[in-house]
């Protein structure tokens, strides 16, 4: 699907409220609603919104700690990065994981409530799957910039 200056700002309103009335993504998109909620609709279908959510305050919720971990693997087959992906889809605590170029195979976003609880899920879970051979963690000691947004750009008019 190829997006035009009208799909851009649908999805530029939606990515800073996903809970905007169909009215406010159509006065967004300079369109009447019907048209602006077809558009929406097809964006949705396209998989290019793939879905709504609620954003926490992660702090608030009781989850301040924010730990980036680098993971070394004894192997890089195909069986050992479907294993360890496999494995860490199922802990919860772990809010991204990319796989990595350079010195570690995956990095890893951890969110936990305090150190010691950090400090048992790496000793209990993180370091028993099978094939971690290293793992490096270190601590935000404060958010700087966080954002949610994709940074779209909206084309010029035609």
């Amino acid at each position: 699907m190829r997006l035009d200056r009208i799909d851009l700002a649908i999805l530029d309103h939606l990515q800073r409220d996903g809970r905007a009335t169909s009215n406010e993504v159509a006065n967004a998109a300079g369109l009447s609603p019907s048209p602006a909620h077809r558009r929406q609709k097809l964006l949705e279908e396209s998989g290019i919104i793939r879905r709504y959510v609620a954003l926490l305050d992660q702090d608030r919720v009781g989850l301040p700690v924010n730990v980036f971990v680098s993971v070394k693997l004894s192997a890089q087959t195909d069986e050992h990065l479907a294993a360890f992906e496999k494995a860490i889809a199922g802990f919860p605590e772990i809010m991204e994981c990319y796989v990595m170029s350079g010195a570690s195979d995956y990095l890893l976003r951890v969110v936990a409530p305090d150190l010691g609880a950090y400090e048992e899920f790496l000793r209990t879970q993180l370091t028993r799957i099978p094939g971690v051979r290293g793992v490096e963690s270190a601590f935000a000691l404060k958010r700087v910039v966080y954002r949610t947004n994709l940074p779209i750009r909206r084309r010029p008019r035609a």
